[in-house]
């Protein structure tokens, strides 16, 4: 039966996980709360579902669990982080940190981070920016996974996109939060572990033919076909190109080891005519995208992110729902780790 876990236990759980593991408990305590953040919203394929997958990561010395982040301030509004490989919410998170700043001073701000792994829910380190008053915008790259517009196979990643915009305070931030993909990998997976068919024309095999069964999904296809491919390989060149760290050429010539790359870019809506005036705007903006004619069969328009933020909203309140099958994995992991599990509901 599925059991519900409230955020700070869970946010705890992690923290005692990741440190069993050798990650210290600063950077411990940056991750937890990103895996927690995307379950709180619903996007249960990159919260904690995915502890288990970082531990592995760990044990194989995909991720390293005690790295030396450096840092090249390039420039007054750029930095370049290489991530030593570590772990996609310590990296990004330190990330925010350091594009937050310069965008306070400078009125923006571009932060690269190279040679880390899997980037997590990219709509969290976005978020945390909005929640300072200030407008995010990122992007990451990975290992290919994604079939390429004319092209059988995993040829780019499932690049993602996010974007968070604050208004008042009066409503959620508006937050993007997508994959160049139809369906990311983590859905599959999450599929896998339910049991529920995938949507038509959303995945292959790995030799190309369309397939709805999670079980034999291996290869997600582009959102809007060349559009979603086209940004993929845009988002490989910005972040990783860019930076002297690509991803897909070595990958295609063999050389196949796990990283990615990512990008945020900060603005100060005050460098740009005013906060105030710009954050009621955005309210505004949402009222007008509110108030337009509903098309049949329609209660409620909605903006990127209010579905999410109403979730996780239900769930500070009630606890993240977690399955059987995952919950099992989870208690599983901490007992080879001797760490406590914590009485759930």
């Amino acid at each position: 039966m599925p059991v519900t876990v409230s955020p700070a236990v869970f946010e705890g759980f992690i923290r005692d996980i990741f440190e069993a593991v050798g990650v210290s408990a600063e950077d411990a305590a940056a991750a937890a709360p990103s895996f927690v953040w995307a379950s709180l919203r619903g996007v249960d394929s990159h919260g904690v579902s995915r502890v288990p997958r970082y531990v592995e990561m760990f044990e194989k010395g995909v991720a390293n669990p005690t790295p030396n982040l450096t840092v090249d301030d390039s420039a007054p509004a750029v930095s370049v982080i290489d991530a030593d490989f570590a772990p996609g919410p310590v990296a990004l998170t330190r990330a925010v940190e350091i594009a937050v700043a310069k965008a306070k001073t400078q009125g923006a701000a571009v932060v690269s981070v190279r040679n880390t792994v899997h980037t997590g829910a990219i709509g969290y380190y976005v978020s945390l920016v909005a929640e300072q008053g200030l407008v995010g915008v990122g992007i990451a790259a990975g290992s290919p996974m994604m079939s390429y517009e004319g092209a059988v196979g995993a040829s780019v990643a499932t690049s993602p996109l996010a974007i968070a915009v604050p208004g008042t305070g009066a409503k959620p931030p508006v937050v993007l939060d997508m994959a160049s993909s139809l369906i990311a990998m983590g859905k599959i997976a999450q599929a896998k572990r339910t049991g529920t068919p995938l949507p038509e024309g959303s995945a292959t095999t790995a030799d190309g033919t369309p397939t709805t069964d999670p079980e034999l999904a291996k290869v997600p296809t582009p959102l809007g076909g060349a559009k979603g491919s086209g940004l993929s390989l845009m988002f490989e060149l910005l972040t990783s190109v860019l930076v002297a760290a690509p991803i897909l050429t070595p990958y295609h010539g063999g050389q196949k080891k796990h990283r990615q790359n990512a990008t945020l870019i900060v603005l100060d809506p005050a460098a740009f005519g005013g906060a105030e005036a710009f954050a009621e705007g955005v309210d505004a903006t949402v009222d007008t995208i509110h108030d337009l004619p509903k098309a049949d069969g329609v209660e409620r328009i909605l903006v990127p992110g209010e579905r999410s933020a109403a979730t996780a909203a239900g769930r500070s309140a009630d606890g993240i729902p977690v399955g059987d099958k995952l919950w099992t994995e989870l208690v599983e992991v901490a007992g080879s780790l001797g760490v406590t599990v914590p009485e759930v509901g």
